[in-house]
């Protein structure tokens, strides 16, 4: 699934972030943080939640999710202070906030199979 909002996007099939189209190198714990919030962006998301889906259910303590989630806004160009698109619901957890785009990515195997439309077919 490719995943876009402002001018990012994040390709869970490739596991990367990308700004712009330039490769943003982020930690796979904070990569997996970041796409299970914008997954269940419609809701606040807890700290529970997240070590289920993160770290399988493994006890972290408090200043190891803290670093991941503030690594997950810094990646982003957001901060604890702005909270622009990863907000902190003070008690309950984070929610992604910002306006996202899904989509599938074509491969470039299906790009280059479809043949180019002719004049004639063009419509």
């Amino acid at each position: 699934m490719l995943y876009s909002f402002e001018d990012f996007s994040l390709d869970t099939a490739r596991r990367e972030l990308r700004r712009g189209g330039a490769l943003i190198a982020i930690q796979p714990q904070v990569f997996d943080l970041l796409e299970y919030a914008i997954r269940n962006r419609q809701r606040v998301v807890s700290k529970d939640d997240l070590l289920a889906a993160v770290w399988n259910g493994r006890i972290v303590s408090e200043s190891t999710l803290s670093t991941r989630i503030n690594a997950a806004r810094s990646a982003i160009g957001d901060s604890g202070e702005e909270q622009r698109l990863l907000r902190t619901a003070h008690g309950k957890g984070i929610r992604f906030v910002g306006a996202v785009r899904e989509g599938k990515r074509r491969s470039a195997s299906s790009r280059r199979s479809s043949p180019p439309m002719s004049p004639a077919t063009a419509g």
